[in-house]
């Protein structure tokens, strides 16, 4: 005898029930289960820019160690503002701890200087007046610490140290007293590099972090080439030293976190 189609309708409708209530604990735990966090292999990019204000501790020139001059005096040492690029990769080893490399080129800065020459008795002799340019390379191997994550916002400090090129262009030096005008030959040399830093981080997303940061900056030194008189001779090889180049460094940068 063929059975009712209504308890087949029933039986089917009652099956389907109880799998959707077994399913109901299923679901409802794939809704309580939190998203998925984005992973990142630590490693980032960083790009940075910035203006500088610099320094130079003194200047020298073997012609200063002449018998005949009683003192040199230094009335002036100004480079201009310039601003600066900079390129690098870095690694994040845990919350607080991360490294980078960077490169960066730094533009043209533009150097008046002044001497006011005494005898040695004293009495005032000529002045030297003193015109140049300066650019560098610079590469750095930093170790940041961050000091603690308020909101978006993260501070952070560190210390860097690696090599800088430092290049002296188009030197001349001006003695109107005496009608002298000496020249000396672009000049770029390679010296120990180091910086401190302190900053804030702003993470604007889950892969891009911004900063704003102080930075000081000691490049070391710096050379002028040999001068030489405008006929292109001298007595001595004699270029200028710039020693003791320093730089506060005000940058923007932008990290970006690889996959």
């Amino acid at each position: 005898m063929a059975r009712p189609l209504s308890r087949h309708c029933g039986g089917v409708f009652l099956a389907a029930g109880l799998l959707a209530m077994a399913a109901l604990p299923v679901a409802a735990a794939d809704l309580d289960r939190p998203a998925p966090v984005p992973s990142f292999s630590g490693w980032y990019l960083r790009g940075d820019i910035g203006y500088t204000a610099q320094r130079v501790g003194s200047l020298y020139n073997v012609l200063y160690d002449d018998p005949a001059i009683g003192a040199v005096i230094p009335t002036e040492r100004d480079f201009s503002p310039a601003p600066f690029i900079g390129l690098g990769i870095g690694y994040r080893w845990n919350d607080a701890l991360r490294t980078d490399l960077t490169a960066e080129y730094r533009f043209r800065s533009d150097f008046d200087g002044r001497d006011v020459i005494l005898d040695t008795g004293g009495s005032f002799a000529f002045d030297d007046d003193y015109t140049a340019w300066k650019e560098e390379y610079t590469f750095l191997a930093n170790l940041y610490v961050d000091l603690g994550r308020f909101g978006p916002v993260t501070p952070f400090v560190g210390a860097g140290i690696g090599a800088s090129y430092n290049r002296i262009n188009d030197f001349t030096d001006v003695n109107i007293v005496n009608s002298g005008l000496a020249f000396g030959d672009d000049h770029g040399e390679w010296h120990l590099a180091w910086a401190l830093h302190a900053g804030l981080a702003w993470q604007v997303s889950d892969r891009m972090t911004l900063e704003l940061a102080y930075r000081y900056l000691d490049l070391g030194g710096a050379a002028s080439g040999d001068l030489v008189t405008y006929t292109g001779t001298n007595a001595v090889d004699n270029p200028m030293e710039f020693r003791d180049l320093t730089s506060h460094d005000v940058k923007l940068a932008v990290r970006y976190d690889l996959q």
